[in-house]
C-alpha cells in the first residue's frame, strides 16, 4: 500500500469515527417500550474495530514518514515545514489586512490612523512563501504516492 492511500483511508476512518459517534449519540438512549433506530452496541464494536484500525495506519504513517528522507530531510521534516508556512501565511494575511483597514475620520482635525506595517512587503513576502508551499507541498504529494507503507 501507497503512503498516499493509507492517508487516504485514514482520512476516511476519521470521518466515519466521527459518524458512528453522532450515531452512537442518537440512538444510546431509547424510551420504555420502544426500540432504537440502531443497534448502539453494534455501532460501539464498529467504532472500536475502526479506532483500531486507524491507530494501526497511523503508526504506519508516522513510521513511513519518520524513515523516507529525500535531500537530507524527512518526510516528517517536509510536513514540519509546510505547517509552519501554512501558518505563516495566514498570519502575514492577517497582518497585510489589518494593517489595509481604513479608520473613518469624520473631520480633518481628527487624528489620523495609518498602518504600522508595510502592506506591500506583507504580501510580497506571503506571495512568495505561497508559491514555496506549492512547491513543498508538491514534493510531499509526490513523496505520499511514491513512497510504501512501512510496517502495515
Amino acid at each position: 500500500m501507497k503512503l498516499a492511500e493509507a492517508l487516504q483511508e485514514r482520512a476516511d476512518l476519521n470521518r466515519r469515527v466521527e459518524q458512528l459517534r453522532m450515531r452512537i449519540g442518537a440512538n444510546a438512549l431509547v424510551q420504555e417500550g420502544e426500540s432504537t433506530a440502531e443497534d448502539p452496541k453494534a455501532l460501539l464494536e464498529e467504532l472500536t474495530a475502526c479506532t483500531e484500525r486507524l491507530c494501526t495506519l497511523i503508526r504506519a504513517i508516522n513510521r513511513t514518514n519518520c524513515e523516507t528522507a529525500v535531500n537530507g530531510a524527512t518526510l516528517t521534516d517536509l510536513i514540519a515545514e509546510r505547517d509552519t508556512k501554512k501558518l505563516l501565511i495566514s498570519a502575514l494575511h492577517d497582518a497585510a489586512d489589518a494593517a489595509s483597514r481604513a479608520a473613518s475620520r469624520a473631520t480633518r482635525s481628527e487624528i489620523r490612523i495609518l498602518p504600522a506595517l508595510d502592506v506591500r512587503a506583507l504580501q510580497t513576502r506571503a506571495d512568495a512563501l505561497s508559491k514555496e508551499l506549492r512547491l513543498l507541498d508538491n514534493q510531499i504529494q509526490e513523496l505520499n504516492w511514491k513512497t510504501e507503507l512501512i510496517g502495515l
